[in-house]
């Protein structure tokens, strides 16, 4: 039976989704579609042909004829629709954040541990990404040894001109916190957050250098640029006692031209972990035709970057070392992927 997912956001996030599960996704259809942009959502469901449309998040997560939701809508909507999901019964993939502080995703965690049921997954797409799954199994299979360090670079052409040097964390960062986390299995004991000098280019908001130490020794270091101008880069280098890993290109070809030689770059995430989305999305589908076999990041990860996220930005405002704690990971998390 074809699994009718409701899409709420009709923004690039939403509908990408939307389009892709129409489309490029096996075992499902989008049933209904809703954005708080009316024109905006009817544009959507007209492309998606026989998808209605919608008044609000909360009809659609508990229209009869929906059965698994992706939220996808602004950050401060996905709690309270998340919890609407887990108070229908039904699963739901939301883009992260989970919350927009801890204390709310750690509310979604305690709801889904009472329900009994794992029915959260949170978009932390690069779980899903080839180059981040072959890290994860060198890690795991110790086939060049412990790990030692974690390299990582997040730099975006151009961020919107809301963003601030917190959301610089808060919404850039927490994406390789994360993926730290889903590649060590492990969680952070301390960060360490120092602010670069602000770019002419954006003078009001400034970079952010992240360094971060796990429970059991590994040193991870993040560089978050938002301005970086040339276009969408994502790096990763994995060192371990024999040997290291890291990322390949994400361009099919190497081009030489008007003196220069090299390698087309992304404009943004969505063309950069296209294939990701995918497989994240198609994961996302066969778990729920198959209950009891959850995959992706969970409401504990979205839980755990979260916390992890805030104790950065604590450090940053600080400009000093912070401890980080975000507890013991519930027995009700274990299996799936690890740290999942």
């Amino acid at each position: 039976m074809s699994v009718r997912v409701g899409v709420i956001g009709a923004g690039s996030m939403g509908a990408g989704h939307a389009r892709m599960l129409n489309g490029q996704i096996a075992g499902c259809e989008v049933a209904a579609v809703t954005d708080a942009d009316a024109g905006r959502a009817r544009g959507l469901g007209d492309q998606l042909r026989g998808a209605r449309v919608l008044p609000d998040g909360v009809s659609l997560v508990r229209d009869a004829r929906v059965d698994a939701v992706v939220v996808a809508s602004p950050d401060p909507t996905h709690y309270p629709l998340v919890m609407e999901c887990l108070r229908a019964g039904k699963p739901v993939l939301c883009e992260k954040p989970l919350g927009t502080t801890s204390a709310e995703c750690l509310e979604v965690v305690e709801a889904e541990i009472k329900l009994g049921r794992r029915l959260v997954q949170v978009g932390f797409m690069r779980r899903f990404d080839p180059g981040y799954e072959a890290m994860k199994a060198a890690v795991d299979d110790r086939r060049l040894g412990a790990p030692l360090f974690l390299h990582c670079i997040h730099r975006n052409a151009v961020a919107a001109s809301y963003t601030t040097s917190d959301m610089i964390i808060l919404n850039t960062a927490v994406h390789e916190l994360d993926a730290a986390r889903f590649l060590l299995g492990e969680e952070f004991v301390d960060a360490t957050v120092r602010a670069g000098r602000a770019t002419s280019a954006a003078p009001d908001r400034r970079p952010q250098f992240l360094v971060l130490e796990t429970a059991s020794g590994v040193i991870v270091d993040i560089e978050a640029f938002v301005d970086a101008q040339y276009g969408y880069d994502v790096r990763a280098e994995l060192v371990c006692e024999k040997g290291a890993m890291s990322l390949g290109q994400t361009s099919p070809v190497h081009s030489y031209a008007s003196g220069s030689s090299g390698h087309a770059l992304h404009p943004d995430w969505i063309g950069r972990f296209d294939d990701a989305y995918r497989r994240e999305l198609q994961a996302w589908v066969n778990s729920i035709a198959t209950p009891g076999k959850p995959v992706g990041a969970s409401a504990w990860d979205g839980y755990a970057s979260t916390k992890t996220a805030e104790k950065c930005l604590e450090s940053y405002r600080s400009q000093r070392p912070v401890r980080v704690d975000v507890g013991g990971r519930p027995s009700f998390y274990d299996g799936a992927q690890a740290m999942s």
